[in-house]
């Protein structure tokens, strides 16, 4: 006689990522908790200038993306949200975040009040930068050392190394202009 072991799909919550229409990060996560569904949106706390006020306003902290917990059965209900894209997908598969990295992140955003998410995928050492804000506005000159958000660039235009700290945000990378002749 055979037997059959029934295998049941696991059920249990877990946090996926969805990506959202732009700048509906906190709208979705609203209807998504309203709907009874456990979502986070990280915010960061930044205070925006206008011609004739200061105001503290949230951002997201991930542009595009809210984080939700639930069981895969529920998946569809969460496509069918108002502002939701999809899911986001690793290997064919919505992506599974760990709940520790929820917690860790949740801590994070709690702590402290200077959180920032900066992509390095386009600088790195020795790439040939202008400085698109600040006190050294428009001067190029080359990466040195990445430093976390910030990188040591030095301007070699200026007859001396002038080194200087600035933050990757006020960066855009610059193509070399010089012209190769046969």
């Amino acid at each position: 006689m055979e037997s059959r072991i029934n295998i049941k799909p696991s059920f249990a919550k877990k946090w996926f990522v969805i990506y959202t229409r732009p700048r509906w990060e906190k709208k979705v996560d609203r209807l998504l908790q309203e709907q009874g569904f456990e979502s986070f949106c990280p915010v960061r706390h930044v205070e925006n200038q206008w011609a004739d006020r200061k105001k503290i306003v949230s951002l997201p902290l991930f542009t595009g993306y809210v984080f939700v917990k639930i069981d895969e059965r529920e998946g569809y209900k969460i496509r069918y949200t108002l502002g939701v894209l999809n899911f986001i997908n690793y290997m064919g598969k919505p992506a599974v975040v760990r709940d520790s990295e929820i917690e860790k992140l949740k801590h994070i955003i709690d702590t402290y009040n200077d959180v920032d998410v900066v992509s390095l995928t386009g600088v790195s050492k020795g790439d040939r930068v202008r400085i698109s804000n600040g006190l050294f506005h428009n001067q190029e000159g080359e990466v040195i050392q990445i430093q976390g958000k910030h990188v040591l660039m030095s301007f070699d235009h200026l007859d001396c190394a002038l080194v200087t700290r600035v933050p990757i945000s006020n960066l855009t990378l610059t193509v070399n202009t010089q012209q190769h002749y046969v």
